[in-house]
């Protein structure tokens, strides 16, 4: 490490980050307290998990090899909790006319419109492409659509792709004059979508796009692929084998089913399109098992229990909000090769606040602005007197003058660790902003006052559970602490005082110490280091 003085202040250089010191000036004192709207409200036994459940211990190993990398998001399709149970050989194939069956009963008995049916597909197909391809690593993006039904799917992607930051361009050779497609495309017009003809499209389309998107064919097509589709295909058919290896190259997305395939023979002679992605919608297709693709995912969060019942639909839960879902597992990826490319504004001298604790406001007011989940998660960092470091996370719940406060178990470890050595490290990290701040002082309980005020203002179902909690000792099961918590239950049905426990409160950490961290591109990131004076 470098460092350098230059005006009474030091600016300390190290692994391209910079560090800072600033001298503190006391304002009016502000105080923050978090409500419990900030988290979600989940069983309370959740909530305060109390202890640890005796289970046996296997060994596992973990082998990672080359693919695309999956990125997550607040409904993430590519960690689908959903699919950790799920077999993925048993969901449900559709023959051709099966298919063509429930889309004639979504749109006959069941009420469903052909424009609403697109609009959800279309949506799907956007939805899967941004769990897996990043706007920032693959933003131009070329649909080719076809005169059907599947090409109106495409329209609708690449106008959610739009929104979601992406650069799309349509190749639209065939337009169909129905007011449904000419709506569609006077909404990527409205929004400066280029079109391109085919002559227009450069001979390797490869070198200007990140993303091809498969839109001509779906289920219903019949026969041999026509001028210009026949040719357009061939260029995806010469693009690449997903197995190839080597720099980053465009991938093609398919919707419902590969152009070209057999629908329910798949890719007969093995010459045909052999897309990254595979967007199946309502329910794959018998030709979709053929798919050797490392992304298959499954679209359509609309099918009615009629559907699923009368055609014993066995398909995948989706997870949280999301129009998307995996089918299969995620392909084994090079950890190695899992880094982000941040762009972020420069987080500079002249804007950063003389007190680090205004700053900090600042930054959660950011976090609080942009939706991040539980923006006041934190991870608290201590050590005993044997050396050894434990993290957690835990909910900041204070904030004011003094420090950071937060709320547990004192005969927790963390709570023994502190008795040992009171001093800790907080680490808040936004993600959605690129930002995280670590902050180191000493810890000491807050009054006894202070913790039963804010223990009373909790859920009685949370005060409960704070009793039954003996957070990091051994229990023999869960049907224990279920039991406990419904007499506790049972004992304040009436709406009487539940008592704190004893062993539970809060503690304040005093900051001494901020750094906050600003991600930048090429890992040139912005580091301030500001003790508070």
């Amino acid at each position: 490490m470098r460092s350098l003085v230059a005006k009474g202040r030091i600016r300390s250089m190290k692994c391209l980050c910079l560090t800072h010191t600033l001298t503190q000036t006391h304002k009016t004192p502000h105080v923050t307290t978090f409500p419990h709207s900030l988290h979600i409200n989940h069983n309370p036994l959740f909530q305060v998990f109390s202890g640890f459940l005796r289970l046996p211990i296997r060994p596992f190993s973990t082998k990672f090899k080359g693919g695309p990398t999956p990125t997550a998001s607040s409904s993430s399709c590519a960690l689908a909790q959903s699919m950790a149970n799920f077999d993925a050989d048993s969901v449900t194939y559709l023959t051709q006319r099966e298919a063509a069956e429930i889309d004639e009963t979504l749109m006959g008995p069941l009420g469903f419109s052909v424009d609403q049916l697109m609009e959800l597909a279309g949506l799907s197909v956007a939805a899967s492409i941004s769990e897996v391809y990043k706007p920032s690593e693959y933003n131009r993006v070329l649909t080719i659509c076809g005169p059907g039904n599947n090409g109106g799917d495409g329209l609708v992607a690449a106008r959610h792709l739009h929104h979601f930051g992406y650069k799309p361009f349509v190749c639209y050779p065939k337009r169909t004059p129905k007011p449904l497609y000419a709506g569609l495309v006077t909404q990527l017009e409205a929004l400066s979508i280029p079109f391109l003809s085919v002559e227009e499209l450069p001979s390797d389309i490869s070198n200007d796009f990140d993303i091809l998107i498969d839109a001509m064919f779906g289920f219903s097509f019949h026969g041999s692929p026509r001028p210009p589709f026949d040719d357009l295909i061939q260029r995806l058919v010469s693009l690449h084998s997903h197995n190839q290896i080597g720099p980053k190259r465009s991938v093609i997305v398919s919707v419902d089913i590969p152009s070209g395939w057999h629908v329910e023979e798949g890719d007969v002679d093995g010459s045909g399109i052999k897309p990254d992605m595979l967007v199946s919608l309502t329910a794959p297709k018998l030709g979709a098992k053929k798919f050797g693709g490392p992304h298959h995912f499954l679209g359509g969060r609309f099918v009615p229990p009629a559907i699923a019942e009368k055609y014993k639909l066995i398909l995948p839960a989706y997870p949280g909000t999301s129009m998307c879902v995996r089918i299969g597992k995620p392909p084994q990826i090079d950890i190695s090769a899992l880094r982000e490319n941040y762009i972020s504004p420069e987080f500079l001298e002249d804007q950063v606040e003389a007190d680090p604790i205004n700053q900090f406001r600042n930054w959660f007011d950011d976090a609080l602005a942009a939706g991040l989940k539980e923006p006041n998660a934190m991870a608290l960092s201590t050590v005993g007197k044997d050396g050894k470091p434990s993290s957690r996370m835990v909910l900041l719940k204070g904030l004011d003058k003094d420090g950071f406060v937060w709320y547990t178990n004192y005969e927790s470890r963390k709570g023994h660790e502190l008795s040992e050595n009171p001093r800790a490290s907080l680490l808040f990290y936004w993600d959605g902003l690129n930002r995280q701040v670590r902050v180191e002082g000493p810890v000491q309980k807050v009054p006894d006052e202070e913790s039963e005020q804010y223990f009373h203002s909790r859920p009685r179902g949370s005060q409960i559970g704070a009793i039954v909690s003996k957070q990091s000792t051994v229990v023999p099961g869960r049907h224990v602490l279920y039991q406990e918590y419904n007499e506790l239950e049972q004992k304040y049905a009436d709406g009487s005082l539940i008592p704190k426990p004893k062993n539970w409160g809060g503690y304040r950490l005093t900051p001494q110490l901020f750094e906050f961290w600003q991600g930048q591109k090429s890992r040139l990131h912005d580091r301030w280091l500001l003790p508070r004076l």
